[in-house]
């Protein structure tokens, strides 16, 4: 797994020492790792990584919450899927920035836009693979569960929830992705206290190569974090568990 690390490092080094651009504008590896030291032990930097994981985990559960139960009605009951499909299909595609103006306009600058935003850029994947996850779930299984007299409750849970699980969960780490990545940009845009995005956009202002790297550095290893320890977890204690995905 570190091979590939390893050989970007080798080539950025490579790069770096062959000065093909300005230190100013290409630093080294040393030169990036010190400022992203000094920054963690000024606590700058735990400061603007606190303010981005807080706009993360409530724009993400505010996409969670509306996304899954949302995709799963759709999926569930016929009705729902024809008055709402239309609308997240027409919404799907379109670029979560593009919402970004119209959100600041509206709620201003701060976090709640760059919140709001991220629940709403990222909550349109959870619903299509939910919705997916429910219409896929083999009606023979339904019929077997009705025939041995599961009521509409234990169906959901015993049936339908397990058999969408691998669905959903693909659901929400596209929109955890998602999130993750839109949230940085809208730091910059909404003009946040504090944020990684925010860190960034900062330090382009004034060439600080090193601190944009390590902005970008640690926004790597949290999302590499969030996937391995997170999404992964669940995936063995669940769907691996059951044998429905192999690990």
């Amino acid at each position: 797994m570190s091979a590939p690390f390893l050989l970007v490092a080798a080539a950025w080094e490579a790069v770096a020492i062959a000065g093909i651009f300005p230190a100013k504008l290409f630093p080294s590896l040393e030169t990036v790792f010190t400022t992203l030291a000094e920054l963690s032990l000024d606590g700058i930097l735990w400061a603007h990584a606190a303010g981005t994981l807080a706009r993360l985990a409530l724009g993400f559960l505010l996409a969670v919450g509306v996304g899954v139960v949302a995709g799963i009605l759709m999926g569930r009951f016929q009705v729902v899927e024809d008055l709402f499909l239309p609308a997240v299909s027409f919404a799907y595609p379109i670029p979560g920035l593009a919402y970004a103006p119209l959100f600041v306009l509206w709620f201003g600058l701060g976090d709640l836009p760059a919140v709001l935003l991220v629940g709403a850029a990222s909550c349109f994947v959870v619903i299509i693979n939910a919705w997916k996850g429910v219409k896929a779930v083999r009606p023979l299984w339904l019929r077997a569960a009705e025939v041995m007299g599961a009521n509409e409750r234990q169906m959901f849970w015993k049936v339908i929830m397990p058999a969408a699980l691998p669905y959903i969960l693909t659901g929400l780490r596209l929109g955890l992705a998602q999130a993750w990545r839109i949230l940085v940009v809208v730091e910059m845009l909404t003009a946040v206290e504090h944020g990684l995005g925010w860190m960034i956009f900062g330090a382009r202002e004034f060439l600080n190569t090193d601190v944009m790297l390590s902005g970008v550095m640690v926004i790597g290893v949290v999302g590499l974090v969030l996937e391995k320890q997170v999404f992964e977890r669940v995936e063995r204690y669940t769907v691996v568990r059951w044998g429905m995905l192999t690990a």
